[in-house]
């Protein structure tokens, strides 16, 4: 059964619905939702409290701490614009109430809704789980045959890169630069299936602040930088503002080795999109840039520091 109106809490359920060829059913979308470029043309139903584009790092994470500490809410729900889009189907997520709309916004908008729509709530914490969404989604927007392909695309691009590489380095991936965290979810299973051995974080488990005593231990051979919904562009300039002084950093073997790369977190890591299949071939070509020289990838979606 086809949802004829789907609103998108989850800017990576957007993508998917675009992907899945279902764009014309999608009528309310969140303000992060902005791939593809048509994604922007539809109704706006979730706004930010705060604009983290005009705010740094350190900036952020008092924003992000204050709220919750005040138990108030990240996101807003535009009422007249929900009423518009009339929904059948609200696609949602529960993995991290700092990314996305949660649990608080889709209780409001039931509220707010006269006719009941149904709600999908995606969880995913590792790379099968953001498989196992998509066929979520396809079967709840009519899509199940599109779904499965899409599925076993990803797959094979998956086992080609497993297929490849031989020797494995020590791989940091740093979520946050100011405080550091460490990057939770999916990213440690993306380092493995990229041919990394993963430092710090657990797959499956949420990020956490972490020390620099435990990045001096954990000495990687790589660092990747990819700061939640930043691009290539802006964690270059925030590593380069927050870090250029601190000496503990730039006595680690992998800066002065120049292993340390920025890349687009907004695009292919930070979010549990068909994207993140891109980001393991993106940190394939950082860890082995040799074995992997031909496989192409986005412009800008990685750069070495």
């Amino acid at each position: 059964m086809s949802s004829k109106r789907i609103v998108s809490f989850l800017p990576s359920a957007t993508e998917l619905v675009y992907e899945l060829g279902a764009e014309e059913n999608l009528v309310g979308v969140t303000h992060e939702c902005l791939y593809p470029q048509q994604a922007k043309t539809k109704l706006q139903i979730i706004n930010s409290v705060f604009d983290p584009q005009k705010m740094t790092s350190k900036q952020i994470d008092d924003k992000v701490s204050e709220l919750a500490r005040d138990g108030k809410d990240i996101f807003t729900v535009d009422e007249e614009n929900l009423k518009k889009a009339d929904p059948d189907l609200i696609i949602a997520q529960g993995t991290c109430a700092v990314c996305s709309a949660y649990t608080n916004e889709v209780n409001r908008a039931l509220e707010i809704l006269q006719q009941r729509p149904q709600v999908v709530v995606l969880d995913p914490h590792t790379v099968e789980d953001i498989l196992e969404s998509v066929l979520v989604i396809a079967q709840k927007i009519g899509k199940q045959e599109e779904g499965k392909k899409l599925v076993e695309s990803l797959k094979k691009r998956i086992d080609f890169i497993k297929s490849k590489h031989t020797k494995r380095q020590r791989v940091l991936c740093i979520e946050w630069i100011d405080p550091f965290f460490t990057s939770g979810h999916w990213v440690p299973q993306m380092i493995e299936i990229a041919g990394g051995i993963n430092s710090i974080s657990v797959t499956g488990e949420h990020s956490r602040r972490m020390t620099i005593d435990e990045v001096e231990e954990a000495d990687p051979d790589i660092i990747v930088m990819m700061p939640c919904g930043f691009d290539t562009k802006r964690t270059v300039s925030e590593c380069i503002t927050v870090l250029k002084n601190n000496q503990r950093w730039k006595n680690l073997r992998s800066v002065k080795n120049s292993q340390v790369f920025a890349v687009d977190a907004n695009a292919y890591f930070s979010k549990p999109s068909i994207r993140t299949i891109t980001g393991i071939e993106i940190l394939a070509k950082i860890i082995h840039p040799h074995e992997f020289a031909e496989i192409e990838i986005p412009e800008n979606s990685f750069i070495q520091i």
